[in-house]
């Protein structure tokens, strides 16, 4: 392990907490089976990282590559918010150098939390005056990470007011076999009816018989309680 890195890790081990980790290790599903089977957890909260990723922000890129690749999850996390800094702060070769790392490490960014954090200010802040065809690539790939940072990436553009490639890609997932995308891309289509309503209206009446029951309900979260009713019963 390299120096920068290597220090880095023992600060973060300094702030480890052993009671949080595990109780880190049973909410993130980390047991056999389970969708981040072996991840390892240090037990720091967000604020923490949060805090610690402005102190080490001058670390060199070969040296935060090492830590986004880390055993330990938040290691990665921290590695990711300082790739989300340095990217709100860089020209385009900088930007496009980060957007690059960042697809070349998704086996590391495994995990919700590691996903909704990054996707939007990495790939969908990227894409935004960049052609998209990754985002479909990401959606259909067999890693479950790779689909949800594709949906999730667009919650960028659905701030912009823009909704086509939420809509696309949440038609794509429809039949996708995972209850973590289930929940992503209904909570997007969400997201796009608190700012336009009869997008996400003209999606359900094209879809709502055939949506996954998490993804409806995620979608429709908003509605008044009768209409959510008649969208859960199949009455409209």
């Amino acid at each position: 392990m390299s120096g920068t890195a290597s220090m880095i890790m023992k600060r973060l081990e300094a702030l480890s907490n052993p009671e949080a980790a595990r109780f880190a290790q049973r909410f993130f599903k980390t047991g056999p089976g389970e969708y981040a089977e072996g991840d390892l957890f240090r037990g720091i909260r967000v604020p923490v990282l949060r805090k610690l990723s402005l102190t080490v922000d001058d670390v060199p890129m070969p040296e935060l590559i090492l830590l986004l690749e880390s055993a330990f999850h938040e290691d990665r996390l921290l590695a990711l918010l300082m790739l989300m800094r340095r990217f709100i702060r860089g020209d385009e070769p900088s930007r496009k150098r980060i957007y690059d790392i960042y697809l070349a490490h998704t086996r590391c960014i495994n995990n919700w939390d590691l996903v909704d954090i990054s996707a939007p200010h990495i790939v969908g802040s990227f894409l935004h005056d960049h052609p998209r065809t990754s985002l479909l690539q990401l959606a259909d790939s067999e890693r479950l990470w790779e689909r949800r940072i594709a949906i999730i990436a667009t919650f960028h553009f659905i701030r912009l007011g823009e909704f086509q490639d939420t809509l696309a890609l949440g038609e794509k997932l429809l039949q996708d076999p995972e209850e973590l995308i289930h929940k992503a891309t209904g909570w997007m289509l969400r997201e796009v009816g608190k700012r336009n309503l009869a997008a996400l209206e003209d999606f359900l009446s094209r879809h709502y018989q055939r949506m996954p029951r998490v993804m409806l309900r995620y979608a429709i979260e908003r509605f008044p309680e009768a209409r959510r009713l008649l969208y859960l019963k199949g009455n409209l």
